[in-house]
């Protein structure tokens, strides 16, 4: 396979992400399993998931743009608020319509 053709979903991961999924896919998706890789509880790695998922789903969709895909993805990893993220994204998406 190609660079070109991976899809941008996978690409948007980060290296931590990858092996994640690789690890998951090894251990049949087992969470149990995961969670005694990782040395944390089933929830820690559930919502580990639940998180992997929301990203994974977000760099899905192909009409928005990078950089509204990244203020979206630092809210799913907590490193931005919601409402902090809606703003940001507002003025980007009005300055490229006045443009």
């Amino acid at each position: 396979m190609d660079k070109e053709e991976i899809p941008g979903w996978i690409m948007s991961l980060d290296k931590e992400s990858v092996e994640f999924i690789r690890k998951f896919i090894l251990n049949s998706g087992s969470l149990k399993n995961m969670a005694k890789i990782y040395d944390v509880s089933y929830p820690t790695v559930r919502s580990k998931l639940d998180h992997l998922i929301k990203k994974i789903e977000l760099n899905s969709k192909k009409e928005d743009v990078e950089f509204v895909n990244l203020i979206k993805n630092l809210v799913i990893d907590e490193r931005l608020s919601l409402d902090t993220a809606k703003l940001i994204i507002d003025k980007y998406k009005s300055e490229r319509s006045d443009s």
